[in-house]
């Protein structure tokens, strides 16, 4: 992501940029459209759960996140983040998601994570099963049974199965924009909240960042703003200039 962007409130960011025009028809033929995607992302998924176990004992021995393995596993959330959103995740884009695990900075969807300097080695033992545990109930909520209990080899079909709440609002979404060429933009926040909960867990248990999920629903396209603090208050303006 742009370098330059503020950050979030959490490690992890998730964007998305409700297209303005979108097709009525197109999201009845996009699980045709995305099988490409699935096919690679099954792949990926599966090398995204030997890897895990490679950073898992990697953090215990070191402290640290391997960064070859994070940016490629960081690579696979944005990339499944890019085909839900293109599909039954959100359907807020008509534009095809392309093929790589870059970011691609003019894509509507787009999702990064921090790189944590150091990771605490007695969390990675408790934090992806034990503590995450209330996080997976709600989750399973949200995205439907394919998240319950957080089976890292159902992944490639957790992101774009818009199973759960999630599934349901789309559905209600793409009817909505069937018949009257609108997408209700109270559906999109509300569906781009959920599904920021869900990749923020998954990052979390994927122990990418020992920041544990908080229990907001940050809705709307773009991710929320740190609070301003008393010393950026008080810090001077650059664009209006000293005295």
């Amino acid at each position: 992501m742009n370098e330059h962007a503020a950050p979030s409130v959490y490690p992890l960011r998730v964007e998305g940029a409700l297209d303005a025009h979108l097709s009525r028809w197109r999201w009845l033929v996009k699980w045709i459209l995305v099988i490409p995607h699935f096919i690679v992302l099954v792949g990926f998924w599966i090398a995204f759960v030997v890897l895990t176990v490679v950073a898992f004992f990697a953090i215990l021995f070191t402290g640290r996140y391997p960064r070859a393995i994070f940016d490629f596993n960081v690579g696979v959330l944005r990339w499944s983040w890019r085909v839900g959103f293109y599909s039954y995740s959100a359907l807020g884009t008509d534009r095809y998601p392309p093929f790589t695990l870059a970011d691609v900075s003019d894509y509507p969807a787009r999702l990064d994570v921090e790189y944590p300097q150091a990771l605490s080695r007695g969390l990675a033992l408790v934090k992806w099963w034990l503590l995450a545990l209330p996080q997976y109930l709600v989750v399973a909520v949200f995205a439907g049974g394919a998240w319950a209990g957080f089976n890292m080899a159902d992944h490639h079909g957790a992101w774009t199965s818009g199973g759960g709440l999630i599934g349901l609002l789309v559905l209600i979404a793409g009817v909505v924009l069937l018949f009257t060429g609108r997408y209700p933009r109270s559906i999109f926040d509300f569906v781009m909240g959920m599904n920021r909960w869900v990749y923020r867990v998954a990052a979390y248990a994927a122990l990418m960042t020992d920041k544990y999920p908080p229990f907001r629903m940050d809705m709307g396209g773009p991710e929320p703003l740190p609070a301003p603090t008393a010393s950026d208050a008080t810090a001077p303006n650059p664009a209006l200039g000293t005295s």
